[in-house]
């Protein structure tokens, strides 16, 4: 048994080194020592002015704060626009637009009142009537995006708006003066203050957004802003500048002059620009960590946020559950993590990510255990059945983004299903909004996807599959039951049958074979000495730059 063990381990270690030549990922550049480099971008000024130099991974898709739905739209808006309230550097929500709130003895009305001489851009005077106003276009059917339901699940009135069933007066969303601003809730949420610090409950200025019509949001001109920042230039291919806020309630705070944010999408350039002294912080690709890991530069984060596969129920050969189970079951997400990522990443074997909110005192995670591991043999065997049942081998495309960590991912599943499952998967890249858009209009086969939590609740994840959620997106997706889970979940009073039912659908939704997790996203990077302050939430928008200083 010992010998027969020894030879697969080795024939094993030997196959994946045979896979990391072959994908490219055994090279890596040697760090270059930051005091001997004499580049420091932290030190860089222009004409006086604190400038901090970030990148992107990848294009930003939609600046319009009631329709976007992706993590880097959210990481620049979230930085030129401020709700009621703002996660602070201990992810805690704390007072922003907002004094202060009172919330009634039953829970389900909250009073907002609104600071003195808090102003947008333009100096004009943020109300209570623009968070109304914004709120309402956020439900309304005709400018609703994909996170109508983060108001609608939530605010007496809001779901029977949005389906076209009432008028605005039905909302129980009351402007008492210019600075009070009343909300009753559906349901008690304790997480209701967490919700107000997110992008879709950011205010409008309705007089500005009638003014630019079809163009509000296009350009940084077609945007009116309320937070620390406002943007000076935004290209969506490029990237954006932004330069502090001269009428933000807090500004004396904000110790940056002028950030750049520039689409990067590839981890080898932006490490080469922080080597040069281009860039105050970079992410690592998984062959540069162990190079740098030992650096005092070198640090690394986490977030609440996960990679899956997610299968088109309404695409051959998708429509099959035993492709579907086989396919779920025929890579294995340590190798990914460790080996292929190797960035603080964690293995996936549920959909909410680890440390997330569970109950009396334990993470979702943690009471819900691994739902799911790799079983090539029960893989193959499924798979074999779902040929039969097909009456022949499929021909499958693999959608991912055309970033690195996007297409190391692919390849890496690209081989695993070859040697697996003996089947050739072919891969298509493309930018992160075409990929977004694809995945959209239903127009794709399987693709890798990713979800980052917007509040530190599980409900986050799960009500992403209840209808009538955005079908071809989420694998056009229907179960009555698992509907029923969630949506008794979102009005139950009693937090251990709320949670009970919560983690009953995240079992349905992977025994159903809608998903394949992947990995929880850890990320590893390199920062300038002199930089600190970028704060990076778990969940929510990130990074958050109010506190960020360069010394």
């Amino acid at each position: 048994m010992r010998k027969s063990w020894s030879k697969w381990m080795m024939l094993l270690l030997f196959s994946v080194m045979v896979l990391l030549t072959g994908c490219n990922f055994g090279e890596s550049s040697k760090p270059t020592e930051a005091e001997g480099d004499g580049k420091k971008a932290a030190e860089k000024e222009e004409n006086g002015e604190k400038v901090l130099n970030l990148s992107l991974d990848n294009d930003i898709p939609d600046l319009n704060q009631l329709k976007t739905t992706d993590g880097i739209s959210f990481s620049v808006l979230n930085n030129v626009m401020e709700g009621l309230y703002r996660l602070d550097e201990n992810n805690e929500p704390q007072p922003a637009m907002a004094e202060t709130y009172k919330m009634s003895d039953d829970g389900l009305t909250y009073t907002f009142t609104l600071k003195d001489d808090i102003k947008w851009s333009n100096g004009d005077a943020v109300t209570a009537e623009n968070f109304k106003y914004s709120w309402l276009r956020a439900m309304h059917p005709d400018t609703a995006g994909s996170y109508a339901s983060i108001l609608t699940d939530y605010i007496k009135g809001g779901a029977e708006y949005a389906a076209g069933e009432s008028k605005e007066d039905g909302v129980a969303i009351e402007v008492k003066d210019d600075k009070t601003l009343v909300v009753e809730l559906i349901q008690p949420t304790p997480f209701f203050v967490d919700l107000t610090a997110f992008v879709t409950y950011f205010p409008l200025n309705k007089t500005f957004v009638e003014e630019k019509g079809n163009k509000f949001a296009l350009t940084y001109d077609a945007i009116l802003y309320n937070g620390p920042f406002v943007l000076t230039s935004y290209d969506q291919a490029q990237g954006v500048t932004m330069k502090r806020n001269e009428q933000y309630w807090d500004n004396d705070k904000v110790a940056i002059d002028k950030v750049n944010m520039k689409v990067i999408k590839e981890q080898s350039t932006a490490l080469n620009l922080y080597e040069a002294g281009d860039l105050d912080k970079v992410y690592l690709a998984s062959a540069d960590v162990e190079s740098y890991q030992d650096s005092s530069e070198f640090s690394s984060e986490t977030e609440f946020r996960t990679y899956f596969i997610q299968f088109n129920l309404e695409k051959e050969p998708f429509t099959n559950e035993n492709i579907r189970k086989a396919m779920q079951l025929a890579y294995d997400q340590q190798v990914l993590a460790d080996v292929i990522l190797n960035n603080g990443s964690k293995p996936a074997y549920g959909l909410i990510a680890e440390e997330m909110s569970g109950l009396d005192g334990k993470s979702f995670r943690e009471i819900q255990g691994e739902i799911i591991k790799p079983n090539i043999e029960k893989a193959k065997e499924l798979w074999a059945k779902g040929v039969e049942e097909l009456g022949g081998t499929p021909q499958i495309e693999l959608l991912t983004s055309d970033d690195t960590l996007s297409k190391d991912t692919g390849t890496f599943l690209q081989s695993e299903y070859k040697k697996n499952l003996g089947i050739d998967i072919k891969l298509v890249t493309q930018p992160f909004s075409g990929r977004l858009d694809t995945m959209r209009a239903g127009d794709y086969q399987v693709g890798v996807n990713r979800w980052g939590a917007d509040y530190n609740d599980s409900m986050t994840y799960l009500d992403l599959w209840v209808e009538p959620s955005n079908p071809p997106f989420r694998g056009n997706y229907s179960n009555e039951k698992y509907d029923e889970l969630v949506n008794t979940a979102k009005i139950e009073a009693n937090n251990q049958v709320r949670i009970d039912k919560l983690l009953e659908a995240e079992k349905v939704l992977i025994e159903d074979g809608v998903i394949a997790p992947l990995y929880f996203d850890g990320l590893a990077f390199l920062q300038k000495p002199g930089v600190k302050g970028i704060v990076t939430h778990p969940y929510g928008a990130s990074p958050d730059l109010k506190w960020a200083v360069i010394d």
